[in-house]
């Protein structure tokens, strides 16, 4: 079975890291798998972690056709050498790229997987040319996974993509839960108290936590907002923002970026590597985002108990059930997030409730083993081994 290979192709190495943590590391016992990226000392370094090769590919993230068919060439040379069974896209500017190179080297397997599309919060022309690349990218696939219900709903209804040729594996999600790591008996008190300590929090402080990436279409804008309003309430509220800011394609208003940089109740605290000691003393997690594919920190928080306000979009509602494991909102709603944030934080009858459904849940669809298991099925059946 290993003879067979399989190229995966990320468009940046930390949706390896993060969203694919450990995949390669798992399949490499049953396939010949090559992980491509582009970032290469990040890369490598990845490579080094999951025990598998590496190949460079210096994709942007950005509309830059130059370099994107720099991309494609390198990439369609190295497929041509390499002769994989099977090559498997995510992320959309390693989709575009991956799936064209796989089909000019005539790749026999060519997947691809969607995990969100940026142009759901695209206009005017730039909507219409994400339009046709995700239109482009599915009908050189020959196999195409969303990894949300909602997601393919949206695919097939803009008539992206044929019905028979896109599907979801298990329950959703591209890479599932370690549920031994996500265990918030794992992180012990001392831990929690070090952590509020050093962040100057007290244990009658209630905290809000919010993990991803600091960008627009996260509702970041929103939080920030709706926190500002709680504090009027009550002073003990703590918003914590793990993650990093991306200015250069979605940046956040001024004003909100000036809240975070002085109002002393919000902690911008960067990447962080593990966060699970994040979620271990944090009340509630807050995700408002705008558009998403499956949200893996949902899962996360989730995992470790922590009770969730999430937008009521594709992907969050479909780990997230109202009042049963968290509240779903609007988005794009401050007076709704915000009376959502007070009612969680006043009603220890409904955290208490959420919070005990919260891993049950994690636990009953979304276990990592069955996510893996289900996509090596797929693997094997493609492949014919």
């Amino acid at each position: 079975m290993k003879e067979t290979k399989i190229i995966r192709i990320t468009t940046v190495p930390i949706s390896l890291e993060k969203l694919l943590e450990n995949q390669a590391k798992y399949f490499k016992n049953y396939f010949n798998i090559i992980i491509v990226s582009s970032q290469k000392e990040k890369l490598v370094e990845i490579g080094k972690q999951q025990g598998v090769n590496v190949f460079f590919i210096p994709f942007t993230r950005k509309i830059t056709p130059l370099k994107d068919i720099i991309a494609t060439y390198k990439l369609y040379k190295y497929l041509v050498k390499e002769k994989p069974t099977i090559v498997h896209t995510q992320t959309p500017k390693a989709g575009i790229v991956g799936m064209l190179a796989s089909f000019l080297a005539r790749t026999p397997i060519r997947m691809h997987t969607v995990g969100g599309l940026p142009l759901m919060e695209s206009k005017g022309l730039k909507r219409i040319l994400l339009n046709y690349v995700e239109i482009f990218t599915y009908a050189l696939a020959t196999n195409v996974y969303s990894n949300s219900f909602g997601l393919l709903k949206f695919i097939i209804d803009n008539n992206f993509c044929k019905k028979n040729k896109i599907k979801v594996l298990c329950n959703g999600s591209s890479n599932g839960i370690d549920l031994d790591f996500f265990d918030p008996l794992k992180i012990k008190a001392n831990e929690k108290n070090q952590l509020m300590s050093s962040l100057g929090i007290k244990n009658k402080d209630f905290i809000f936590l919010y993990v991803g990436r600091l960008v627009r279409d996260k509702g970041i804008n929103e939080l920030v907002y709706a926190f500002k309003k709680l504090l009027f309430k009550n002073k003990k509220f703590k918003l914590l923002l793990v993650g990093n800011f991306e200015d250069d394609l979605d940046p956040l208003r001024k004003d909100v970026i000036d809240e975070i940089n002085s109002n002393p109740n919000i902690f911008f605290l960067g990447y962080q590597k593990d966060i699970r000691p994040y979620l271990a003393i944090s009340n509630c997690f807050v995700f408002p985002s705008y558009r998403e594919g499956f949200p893996n920190v949902i899962l996360q928080a989730g995992a470790m108990n922590v009770p969730c306000i999430v937008s009521n979009i594709n992907g969050c509602n479909e780990i997230i059930k109202n009042m049963i494991n968290g509240i779903l909102i609007s988005k794009k709603d401050v007076g709704e997030l915000k009376k959502a944030m007070l009612k969680i934080s006043k009603d220890d009858d409904l955290r208490d409730k959420l919070s005990k459904n919260s891993r049950l849940i994690i636990l009953k669809n979304f276990d990592q083993k069955s996510i893996w298991e289900s996509l090596r099925n797929e693997y094997k059946i493609l492949s014919n081994v």
